[in-house]
């Protein structure tokens, strides 16, 4: 063919990071089809729904079977119920939202890249390391990223002295991702350090784009959301789901909070989203708004706390073998992440085929997370009670 391609997609790895740990998990797996392998490596959920959402989204299918309730298009952004819903859930911490900013979505990783439709050729600025569709969505647009150190040295935590840094020049008007709880070390954010973000984003003129995919998981007295600070709504826009706190991988649904009066250059943000969204998506469907709803009212927060507290327990059960061990990690706490140091020096992927290899439990290489996520590895707490307590077991006999 003679058509013009997107040549930014040759700055891309070749393999997405998750599709390479697939693939090297089914290499072994054919190899040795007798062993039994512990996954606990991408971040998927395995308890089932919480039985309030069930039954909503069951009286939802027989409203479906009916013409008097059958619903077809659903409002893009979602229907008012779902929306008051998660106001709700917002004033929870304090927040107050009007149904117009909120914008639900089938999960945050869509919401995250589509985002990036707004905007032109701005400097990027990410933490590294950093869950790879911050980056990868950005560099599929050719724009150019300078990459925020986290590390031992500052809790994992870049804040606006790290951004400086890394670009090295007088910052005006770049794009800030942040995750808190992050993805993958589980560092979280204070209200201070999270006050600091938000008054250097307001005094340069840029934009944080906020992930709060994990706030379920926080136990302290951290902040929930970015919009807990003064001022966020004026330089701030929260990507928020359901996939880990109500268990919603597979069924799919999330939200983005972008404020009614954030603008740039002369355009309204939250109009800018609004049509972007009415052109490109048809909404989430009806019964699992539905459930949604369902998670979201005081019932359904009970039972995702029980789920969070669930995988909680793994955290803490993972994390006292490592401290036993005397080896070194992050997160857990306010995180269904464990962020490992990889022992006696080894790098990323050889501790990944190492314990592939030698104790048949799968991990995430903290090097496909970012330069700075070399020698380490992450864990999630996503796994049963049984497969985290035998995959303790095998990490005992096997760390010196």
């Amino acid at each position: 063919m003679k058509i013009r391609m997107n040549e930014n997609y040759r700055l891309l790895e070749k393999n997405y990071l998750f599709s390479e740990v697939a693939r090297r998990l089914a290499r072994f797996r054919e190899a040795h089809p007798e062993a039994k392998i512990i996954h606990l490596g991408i971040g998927d959920v395995t308890l089932p729904l919480p039985e309030v959402v069930t039954r909503a989204m069951a009286a939802a299918v027989e409203e479906m079977a009916s013409q008097e309730t059958f619903r077809g298009y659903a409002p893009e952004a979602g229907y008012d119920f779902l929306l008051e819903a998660i106001q709700r859930h917002y004033q929870r911490f304090g927040v107050e939202l009007a149904l117009g900013e909120i914008f639900s979505c089938d999960g945050a990783k869509s919401d995250v890249a589509n985002l990036t439709e707004l905007f032109g050729q701005n400097l990027v600025c990410i933490p590294d390391p950093v869950y790879p569709v911050y980056v990868d969505s950005n560099r599929m647009l050719g724009r150019e990223i300078a990459f925020m150190p986290a590390t031992e040295d500052n809790d994992y935590l870049p804040g606006p002295a790290e951004l400086e840094d890394a670009v090295g020049h007088t910052v005006e008007g770049v794009i800030i991702y942040l995750c808190s709880p992050n993805n993958p070390t589980g560092a979280v954010y204070d209200r201070a350090q999270l006050e600091e973000w938000v008054k250097f984003a307001r005094a340069t003129g840029s934009l944080i784009i906020f992930d709060s995919a994990y706030e379920s998981f926080i136990a302290g007295d951290y902040p929930h959301s970015i919009f807990e600070v003064e001022g966020a709504k004026e330089c701030a826009i929260e990507v928020a789901s359901l996939s880990k706190s109500a268990g919603f991988t597979g069924t799919r649904c999330s939200w983005t909070v972008v404020p009614a009066g954030l603008e740039a250059g002369g355009m309204n943000l939250n109009e800018m989203w609004s049509r972007r969204q009415t052109t490109k998506f048809n909404g989430v469907p009806y019964v699992v708004q539905r459930g949604a709803e369902a998670a979201l009212s005081p019932e359904g927060e009970a039972e995702c706390e029980a789920l969070v507290a669930y995988y909680r327990e793994n955290a803490q059960i993972m994390g006292a073998v490592f401290e036993e061990r005397g080896v070194a990690y992050t997160g857990g706490a306010n995180s269904p992440y464990l962020w490992v140091s990889c022992p006696n020096g080894m790098g990323s992927w050889e501790f990944f085929d190492r314990l592939l290899e030698d104790v048949h439990l799968v991990g995430t290489p903290g090097a496909g997370f970012g330069s700075c996520g070399e020698g380490h590895l992450r864990l999630t707490s996503f796994g049963s009670h049984e497969a985290t307590a035998e995959a303790c077991e095998r990490l005992r006999r096997y760390l010196p």
